[in-house]
């Protein structure tokens, strides 16, 4: 089986393919996110999601057969508050991810009730329609120390020889009192420049460093007050390895880039 790449997903803001205005305004990312599995060397076995908005105090592993929705957004229209996304669980790749963390030293728990959020069912939905994919979250940890999250990542990179997609979703910048002001642009450009540019170094030690100090990058605290949407990153560039990454296409919404990189295999 042909090694997955890796991709962390700038997911977009809440239910918005089920907001008429708003997906117009993703339409860029609704295109990609359609034709994302075409990328791929292979249907996944499984999908193993690191979402933006789930951190426990330790790493956890969603281990429902059949996840529940999680409706973490407000001030949307009532119909995005009964949405479903079928897809079931998976215990055995539960059960694997569970063992490659405890094999590399690193302590995680596991959790039965753990439901799909946005920046899982999100672009999950649009890649796969028919909820016919199992779908397991891992959560980040509430420290967000980024060489943590980068060995997380490390240890989890055998799953790409399984037919295990991993992606990282959240977005390259998440100020909720910068979105649509003019004044973000530049600086929401500018840091995605520097994660773009670390993304792409030919040398892992190199990217994964920048990217562990990605809090010296232009505007870094302006494009992330709480870094919690970026921290997904971290664990993507560790699952890449060697495998130099890239900038797969950045939509432009609400005045600022959301940008999705591509780790390994592309067409």
């Amino acid at each position: 089986m042909n090694r997955m790449p890796v991709y962390f997903l700038s997911h977009g803001g809440g239910p918005w393919p089920y907001v008429d205005d708003m997906r117009q305004q993703f339409a860029k990312t609704e295109q990609e996110f359609i034709a994302l599995p075409g990328r791929l060397p292979a249907k996944p076995e499984a999908i193993l999601v690191i979402t933006g908005h789930w951190e426990e105090k330790d790493f956890t592993v969603s281990t429902a057969e059949r996840p529940p929705m999680v409706y973490d957004y407000y001030g949307f229209p009532e119909h995005t508050y009964h949405i479903k996304y079928p897809a079931p669980g998976s215990l055995k790749l539960a059960s694997r991810v569970l063992a490659l963390l405890s094999n590399a030293g690193i302590a995680a728990k596991e959790d039965a009730r753990r439901g799909f959020d946005h920046g899982t069912f999100v672009p999950i939905t649009l890649m796969y329609p028919n909820a016919d994919v199992p779908v397991v979250m891992l959560s980040m940890k509430s420290n967000y120390d980024p060489h943590e999250h980068i060995r997380v990542g490390q240890a989890l990179t055998p799953l790409r020889d399984e037919g295990i997609l991993i992606i990282g979703s959240g977005l390259t910048y998440h100020n909720m009192r910068g979105f649509g002001r003019d004044e973000s642009t530049p600086i929401a450009d500018a840091f995605e420049n520097y994660l773009s540019e670390a993304v792409k170094q030919n040398n892992a030690e190199v990217r994964n460093d920048m990217l562990a100090k990605w809090e010296t990058a232009p505007g870094a605290r302006l494009a992330h007050p709480h870094e919690d949407h970026l921290i997904p990153l971290m664990v993507i560039a560790g699952a890449a390895g060697e495998d130099k990454g890239r900038s797969m296409f950045v939509d432009h919404v609400m005045k600022v880039p959301m940008a999705t990189y591509e780790f390994g295999y592309g067409k």
